[in-house]
């Protein structure tokens, strides 16, 4: 089973590879791990920020036009700093972990992957499939398509890091839920990261995800916290 060091490790390793393949970049600074992608400015998982680092994180994404500025933090890590520089507690990730022989089939008509632009991808998956089209292979995108309308219902992402892989940015729009489309995307990506040579997955759920991940053989490794800065976007 994986730990919340490892959990938060390939967590990390993604938001590396999405700013460095997606036109951004990632900062150490102070030891400290920010990386400005797709998402805004975050920085991920200090050991002990402070409120002098956080502020010159904060001036950085103000410069460059940045509409938010996230930090993950282990349950572990001080919060004093966070609310000394102006950020506001958000939700607690909780870490969930199993392994891919344990994860559902991948056998649903529904779900493809894709790597090259599309109607399928949805358009504000176009750019990101940049990540799918580095080699050898470390990301999948998997999307949902609804049998019925053949409107596209979803997507999910998965990204090896070492013999691990996690699962992210995984969504299937309000209109086509309960039909199963969760499970077949979560299969989807494990499969693509086993095939790779992963052995075990690991992601972040909230509240509402847990229920379905418990269901599809994840377990529940521990939890952390999210902090925030919401800025006028430049």
């Amino acid at each position: 089973m994986a730990t919340v060091a490892e959990c938060e490790r390939v967590q990390t390793a993604w938001f590396r590879a999405r700013a460095e393949t997606l036109g951004g970049e990632c900062l150490v600074e102070d030891g400290l791990v920010w990386t400005d992608g797709p998402d805004g400015m975050n920085l991920l998982f200090p050991e002990a920020p402070t409120v002098d680092a956080l502020r010159r994180g904060v001036a950085r994404a103000e410069q460059r036009g940045r509409g938010i500025v996230g930090v993950w933090l282990g349950a572990e890590v001080d919060e004093t700093p966070l609310a000394e520089a102006g950020f506001e507690r958000g939700w607690a990730p909780c870490w969930m972990s199993a392994t891919l022989a344990e994860t559902p089939v991948d056998d649903d008509a529904r779900i493809a992957l894709i790597r090259e632009p599309g109607s399928l991808a949805g358009g504000f998956e176009q750019e990101r499939l940049a990540l799918a089209r580095i080699e050898p292979a470390i990301a999948w995108c998997a999307v949902a398509r609804d049998a019925e309308s053949e409107r596209f219902a979803g997507r999910a992402w998965s990204f090896r890091s070492g013999d691990l892989a996690g699962v992210f940015d995984m969504a299937v729009w309000p209109a086509f839920r309960r039909r199963g489309l969760g499970t077949g995307l979560l299969a989807a990506v494990c499969a693509a990261a086993a095939r790779s040579g992963a052995r075990e997955a690991v992601l972040n759920a909230t509240p509402e995800g847990e229920l379905l991940y418990s269901w599809c053989g994840f377990t529940r490794v521990g939890t952390g916290i999210t902090w925030w800065r919401h800025l006028a976007e430049g």
